[in-house]
């Protein structure tokens, strides 16, 4: 896929490494997430350093790579539309936090679960070359950041950590980096995150923790972020799709005004899309409730011009 390997990576480029270990990872399962942390890296890495040789040269190799992944891929609406490549990118950021949530709170703590929490916060990073963060997606990294930390820490120290939100104080993410690392340079062959079981997202409550939200499990896709790992002794066979919640249809758009009668802005056509491609992209993860839920958002736009 890639156009040709990466040279050694500068040190002055040490913030993007992890995000670039994590494009190798998703190649193969999730390209179109890949491309977009390469873009990320790229965009950063022009930001940092783009008069150093070294940097230069690192820079071009990778934007021969991007080239090569946008040639490859370039009849995907994900790749080529940034609402598409946006929505597909944070749900799968959404995906691996809702896994890692789900296992924390029901005290399964493991190395998976912890870059999992790990993954989804470099995947909110690579959210920003869409635009700016939503206040929920800075949420759910600093959660995130925070979790990794934590757990990471504990198991370290030999302590059992504690299930769920509770204070966000005195971690340090800088141990779950070197880790993950390795070396200074961008690894490869790194194994994926993986789970043995399914999980149930709606089982997942509302919480509140000094100032953090995270939604309500409905939000999240109903699989588990990665395939089953061949020694645990679990086929695939044994794997059911967790049972899914579908929201009930809005009542209000039974009464709601036809489309002709209301006014819709530029603006509102444009988020009616949006909510569109994000329904498009639940369903690549089969999450029947989150598609039901904006493709009533995008109906209830359209014929009331109100969301």
């Amino acid at each position: 896929m890639a156009a040709a390997a990466l040279p050694p990576l500068p040190p002055q480029f040490k913030s993007i490494q992890h995000h670039l270990r994590t494009a190798q990872e998703l190649d193969k399962r999730e390209p179109v997430v890949a491309y977009y942390c390469r873009l990320y890296a790229m965009q950063t890495g022009m930001k940092i350093d783009s008069k150093t040789p070294e940097c230069r040269k690192f820079l071009s190799k990778l934007m021969d790579q991007l080239e090569a992944m946008k040639k490859q891929f370039g009849d995907n609406e994900a790749i080529t539309q940034e609402i598409v490549g946006s929505a597909h990118v944070e749900n799968y950021a959404l995906k691996m936090f809702l896994y890692a949530d789900n296992e924390d709170r029901a005290g399964q703590f493991h190395k998976n679960m912890i870059k999992s929490f790990y993954t989804a916060s470099l995947l909110i990073d690579v959210l920003t070359v869409f635009g700016e963060l939503s206040e929920e997606n800075i949420q759910h990294r600093k959660y995130a950041r925070w979790k990794a930390a934590y757990i990471h820490n504990c198991l370290k120290n030999g302590e059992t950590p504690q299930p769920g939100p509770i204070g966000m104080e005195g971690e340090t993410f800088a141990d779950v980096e070197r880790e993950e690392a390795g070396s200074s340079s961008v690894p490869s062959g790194t194994t994926q995150p993986a789970s043995s079981s399914t999980y149930e997202a709606n089982n997942i409550p509302t919480s509140n923790y000094t100032g953090i939200h995270i939604p309500p499990g409905a939000h999240a896709p109903a699989n588990t972020p990665a395939e089953v790992p061949h020694n645990t002794g679990v086929t695939s066979n044994t794997i059911q799709p967790a049972a899914q919640n579908v929201p009930l249809v809005d009542p209000s758009l039974y009464s709601a005004q036809s489309a002709g009668e209301v006014r819709l802005t530029p603006e509102d056509f444009a988020r009616a899309q949006k909510y569109c491609k994000y329904a498009g992209s639940a369903l690549q993860y089969e999450d029947v409730s989150t598609a039901v839920q904006n493709l009533q958002k995008a109906l209830k736009l359209l014929m009331t011009g109100r969301e």
